[in-house]
């Protein structure tokens, strides 16, 4: 983590403002006409109506994004990590809480395709029929969904140039953005100072059961619009800092509250204005600002637009990154734009969250459609962070607190989620089916990996130690050609000295592979995230090398770079030979040449596994194509330019014998 982000400071709190309030702090454009659809019309969102709905978005994000948020769930960082699986990297002692971490990533992820979508149109909308130096803009959607793909277009290119640049100059902008809805909300608040009575709860309770309320506790899936950014509050700590967060949701929350209670204002003084009354769309985010500030409001919230967009993108690579780190999800091309470790790019994410938004833009084309289906996959996010949260307290021995936590939060955010519901059937069915896609490739990875371990058969195991011998005497044996000064085999080695057949094998049974030193690199993945250390075992010997490299979940897998510099730690301190070579073009080289062995273990038919049940065919098999479709151990290691061979080797799924097969007879044998 960059210094400018660790810690608290002006600068740190600025960046902040650029990468992690853009959903959350977008909300205004579309929630409370959310709220007026929900009521039919605005003639029907008389003041009891607002006033109650304004109360439940104050208390939601009091309850949920300030206290569970910013007060609970940030005191679960990992390592100065948030996010779901961070927080599962905490509490995995328990085998089941792999679940909620699942279908919490996969909505999450999913969530991320439809935000882009809704702020952008939304806000591009704000501009049909606006004046623009005498040009008047045409009220056609064709028009506008143009607009939207052009900066979605841009956003997704953008985003291989790294967050810490684009905090930096988003940053300025949101703090215009929020001070500008802050004030315009404060100036409307006194045209009916009446909406002040929202800051009671009494009035949030109230309105569930007001016979004003034409939907009952299915208002609250409107409300839940306001808060949907609070999981990015969490997800985006590594990028910012906890205190640069801790320092800004005041203000944040402020402008945000200022600008609900000053739209909530404007409706209650214009409901029965002949123009206005019989509406069931309309944005009072845009109604309420004076006609000359329109312009400066659109384009503004244009550029917030794309901050929030921007936020949920490069949300879905910390978690994707994440998620391959504990081996949720296959392994693909992680890339850092700049010099800050947490700031990544994944271009296949990137690319495949710009299709799928994209067709989402052109499949509901206006925003009130997406509003319509927005929200339901984040509230499934956010019942799974609450379980493991509680997991959290209780390991910190709050069980009582834990369990008043719990209690709580699962009930209110059940509420959520069942009014949330109602999006289904208008288009909250595609969320659904993007997380159960997302989820099956987690579940098929995960379990896939779990249930092949559970067939490896022990035979397929030996002991390194029975072969140092012959290794020995291999490295000494002139008359078979050098195959080379470093041979590296990336493999397990367990703490027994266990190691895989099919590596021994390779080694000296194929054509035996002479080599000076031989090393066997276990790469651990560790719980913190940024881990970077190694142990060595010499074995009593001065040439075979068991390293244990602890690598955090979010540190480079490049082991050409880690090699290269334990060599010359190994050298210093005498533990191996000198490697001079006697010709280089480095002046005063003192390591040899590296040959890296990659064993791509490839299953044999799992038809023929007749003892193997259908699900875990089904298991291994999808495992099976997710590797082959996916990056392969060469790139993941960063080995691309280094000198690899990849062997192919047999993987037989336990010794299972066939009990059909009965010998009948042996004839003519020679005595």
């Amino acid at each position: 983590m960059n210094k400018t982000t660790s810690s608290f400071s002006k600068l740190g709190m600025l960046i902040t403002l650029g990468i992690v309030y853009g959903d959350i702090g977008t909300s205004p454009l579309y929630v409370m006409n959310a709220i007026i659809n929900d009521a039919g019309n605005m003639k029907s969102a008389v003041p009891e109506y607002i006033i109650g709905s304004i109360s439940l978005i104050f208390w939601t994000l009091m309850l949920i994004t300030t206290i569970k948020y910013v007060m609970i769930a940030m005191k679960a960082d990992n390592n100065h990590e948030g996010g779901i699986f961070a927080l599962y990297a905490l509490v995995r002692s328990k085998k089941w809480l792999i679940i909620p971490a699942l279908i919490g990533g996969s909505a999450l992820l999913a969530d991320g395709t439809l935000t882009p979508a809704v702020t952008v149109t939304s806000t591009i909308e704000g501009l049909k029929g606006q004046s623009i130096a005498g040009f008047t803009f045409s009220n056609s959607q064709n028009i506008v969904l143009v607009l939207v793909t052009v900066i979605l277009l841009t956003i997704f290119v953008i985003q291989k140039f790294g967050t810490e640049r684009i905090g930096r100059s988003f940053g300025p902008i949101m703090l215009v953005w929020f001070s500008f809805i802050g004030i315009m909300g404060l100036s409307n608040i006194f045209n009916d100072l009446s909406v002040l009575k929202a800051f009671s709860p009494i009035y949030a309770v109230k309105i569930l059961t007001s016979p004003v309320n034409h939907v009952g506790i299915f208002i609250l899936g409107s409300v839940f619009l306001a808060t949907t950014g609070a999981e990015a509050l969490y997800s985006d700590m590594g990028q910012v800092g906890k205190y640069n967060i801790y320092g800004t949701w005041p203000f944040v929350c402020t402008m945000l509250m200022l600008n609900y209670l000053g739209q909530g204002a404007w409706v209650m003084t214009h409901y029965l204005d002949k123009q206005y009354m019989n509406l069931n769309t309309i944005n009072p985010f845009y109604e309420m600002l004076p006609g000359e500030l329109r312009i400066f409001a659109i384009l503004i919230a244009t550029m917030a637009a794309i901050i929030a967009s921007q936020a949920l993108i490069t949300g879905s690579f910390t978690l994707v990154e994440e998620a391959i780190g504990l081996k949720i999800l296959p392994r693909l091309r992680v890339k850092f734009p700049g010099d800050i470790k947490s700031q990544l790019y994944i271009g296949s994410v990137n690319w495949l969250l710009c299709l799928v938004t994209l067709s989402v833009v052109w499949s509901f084309k206006t925003s009130e459609h997406m509003e319509a289906a927005y929200g339901l996959a984040i509230t499934m996010t956010m019942l799974m962070t609450t379980i493991l949260l509680h997991q959290f307290l209780v390991m910190k021995h709050h069980r009582v607190g834990a369990g008043i936590f719990v209690t709580f939060f699962i009930t209110l955010e059940s509420l959520f989620f069942i009014s949330s519901l109602t999006k289904f059937i208008h288009g909250g069915y595609v969320t659904v089916m993007i997380t159960a896609i997302i989820l099956m490739i987690m579940v098929v990875w995960y379990y896939g990996n779990k249930r092949r371990d559970s067939y490896l058969d022990e035979s397929q195991s030996v002991s390194l130690i029975d072969y140092i011998p012959q290794l020995e005497k291999l490295s000494k044996d002139d008359q078979i050609p050098l195959y080379a000064t470093n041979l590296v085999f990336l493999n397990r080695i367990e703490d027994d000295y266990a190691i895989k057949r099919s590596i021994i094998y390779s080694i000296l049974d194929q054509e035996p592979k002479r080599a000076k030193v031989y090393w066997f690199i276990t790469v651990n993945q560790t719980n913190n995230p940024y881990d970077c250390n190694y142990s060595i075992d010499m074995m009593h010997t001065r040439n075979v090398v068991n390293v244990q490299l602890n690598l955090g979940f979010k540190k480079s897998q490049h082991v050409n770079i880690y090699i290269r510099q334990i060599v010359n730690e190994l050298l210093d301190d005498k533990i191996i030979d000198p490697q001079i070579p006697d010709y280089s073009m480095i002046r005063n080289r003192r390591a040899g040449s590296f040959k890296f062995v990659i064993l791509n273990e490839q299953f044999q038919d799992l038809g023929a596994q007749e003892h193997m049940s259908g699900l875990d065919r089904f298991l291994i098999g999808g495992r099976i194509l997710l590797q082959n479709i996916t990056l392969p151990p060469a790139l993941w290691y960063g080995l691309e330019f280094s000198d690899v061979t990849e062997e192919k080797v047999p993987l037989f799924l336990g010794s299972h014998v066939d009990h059909y097969l009965v010998q009948k007879k042996i004839m003519n044998t020679q005595k």
